[in-house]
This record gives structure tokens, C-alpha cells and sequence, in this order.
């Protein structure tokens, strides 16, 4: 897959209005393309479209009518739509058996269903528009599980196969999709969570800076930090008394257990989103 020029490129980012969306959506616009923004949380997009000036517009991912109404207004200012970087998510942790039935569906909801919704409404325009780009934003966890990550690790992991899958079958369309592999990354996901040794967070314009590159050189995957790469690709295959003892040695059989408790503010948001 070839790279691409990013200037005067029209490039959305869902999930925008904080974190590694936001990063995202700066790194987009100082990189020369024309940035629109979506999100479900109206007051925080409003702020981040003004402290941005960019176009930003209510977003949920969840509902495959509301992203094909975004798309219409952001073709309707902007002509056209070339990349779509599918961001939004959610990370609830704990033991699977203590979660609640809402938050485990909407987990799925945002993070497969939302990325599944965004991809198709995306290349419907691109494929009868000469092609594009669409780039989601997986996790490390889509290709290592750990104790406390059972619901967000299974949709990550449906992410990398639901993007592969669409990458070869778009292909001849001109539309490829790539996935970036964040490890902890200093967003609101980790709040209340302490990681273990070598384990030390990105920040948000690291894993933003990835999706410039992954564009711009037409790379399929990128993990960040780079350092991950080799070993997350391996995971899987390593015997499991292996993946256990690597899993203490960095403490990931226990982090995402039992986070401490500021991370309630957290977990009330992603529970009962904002309107």
C-alpha cells in the first residue's frame, strides 16, 4: 500500500474531543489536512472543535444512521472524505464476572460495532470516490489479553480482524485500512490504574504521531511503543506457562484487576455517557 500526501486531505477523526482523538485530530490539521471531528460528548467537542478550528459535529458511533448523517455533513462542507480515523472507545477493567451487563454491551457497541459502522459508512463514499484511507485504533490488548482486560481485549481483538478482513476486501476498491497498537497511553482509560515495570505510559500526540505515519508511508500496522512490536505479534504463540511468567514479570496479570479508586469517575462516565 502506498503512502499519501496529507495536505489538503479531508481526514475524520471519531472519539475526537479528548485524548489520543484529540491528538489525533491536531496532528491531522498542523500535517496540512482539512480536520472534522466527531463525538458523543457535545460540551467537550465543542471545546476541542473551537480550541482546534475545526468542524465538529455530534457523533455516535453506535448508531449506523447518526454516522451516516455525520457523513453527509462533513461531504456537505467538505466535498469529500479521504481518511477516517476510527477512535472512539471505551475501556472498562475488572473481573469479567463483576462487570455489568451495560457496560459489557457497550463496550462491544463502541469498540466493534462503532469501528464496523464508521468503516462501512467511510468507504461507501470512498470506493465510489477514487479510494481512501481508514485507520483504527486498536490496542496492545488486541493482541495481548491480560486478567481484568476480558471484554476490552475481545473487542480489540475484533478490531485487528474486522480491519484485516475489510483492508483485503476493500483493496480493489483503492480503500486500505491500517491498525495502530497502543500500549498504555496517559488518557482517561488508565485513570486509577498504575502500570507495572517497563510499562511506562505514552502520551496521546505518540500514538496521534503513529497515525501521521502510518498515512503518510502506507504502513499496514504500528504498535506503540515500537518496542512492543515483535513481542505483541509473537503473543499468541508462546506456550502458556511462557505468556504467564511474562505477564508477572511486568505485572499484567494484576494491574487491570483491581484499579484504585479514582477510577470511579471513570467508569460513571463510560456507565452512563453524557447526552
Amino acid at each position: 500500500m502506498k503512502g499519501i500526501e496529507l495536505t489538503g486531505r479531508v481526514a475524520v477523526v471519531t472519539g475526537a474531543a479528548r485524548g489520543i482523538g484529540r491528538a489525533t485530530a491536531r496532528a491531522l490539521r498542523d500535517a496540512g489536512a482539512t480536520v472534522a471531528i466527531g463525538d458523543i460528548d457535545k460540551d467537550e467537542l465543542g471545546a476541542t472543535a473551537g480550541e482546534l478550528g475545526v468542524f465538529g459535529a455530534y457523533l455516535d458511533v453506535t448508531d449506523p444512521g447518526r454516522v451516516d448523517a455525520f457523513v453527509a455533513e462533513v461531504i456537505a462542507r467538505h466535498g469529500n472524505i479521504d481518511i477516517w480515523i476510527n477512535n472512539a472507545g471505551i475501556m472498562p477493567v475488572g473481573p469479567v464476572l463483576e462487570q455489568t451487563d451495560t457496560v459489557i454491551r457497550r463496550a462491544v457497541e463502541i469498540n466493534v460495532l462503532g469501528v464496523i459502522n464508521g468503516s462501512r459508512a467511510a468507504a461507501r463514499h470512498m470506493s465510489a470516490h477514487g479510494g481512501g484511507r481508514i485507520v483504527n485504533i486498536s490496542s496492545v490488548a488486541g493482541r495481548i489479553p491480560a486478567p481484568g482486560m476480558a471484554v476490552y481485549a475481545g473487542t480489540k481483538f475484533a478490531v485487528v480482524g474486522f480491519g484485516e478482513a475489510l483492508d483485503a476486501e476493500m483493496e480493489p476498491a483503492g480503500v486500505h485500512v491500517s491498525t495502530v497498537f497502543p500500549s498504555f497511553t496517559n488518557t482517561g482509560l488508565i485513570q486509577g490504574i498504575t502500570p507495572g515495570p517497563f510499562m511506562a505510559p505514552s502520551a496521546p500526540e505518540d500514538i496521534a504521531a503513529a497515525v501521521v505515519k502510518v498515512l503518510r508511508r502506507g504502513r499496514r500496522h504500528i504498535v506503540v511503543p515500537g518496542r512492543l512490536g515483535i513481542g505483541s505479534a509473537l503473543w499468541m504463540l508462546y506456550p502458556r506457562s511462557v505468556a504467564a511468567l511474562m505477564r508477572r514479570a511486568v505485572r499484567l496479570d494484576e494491574v487491570f484487576l483491581r484499579p484504585d479508586p479514582t477510577r470511579r469517575a471513570y467508569d460513571d462516565r463510560i456507565d452512563a455517557p453524557p447526552n
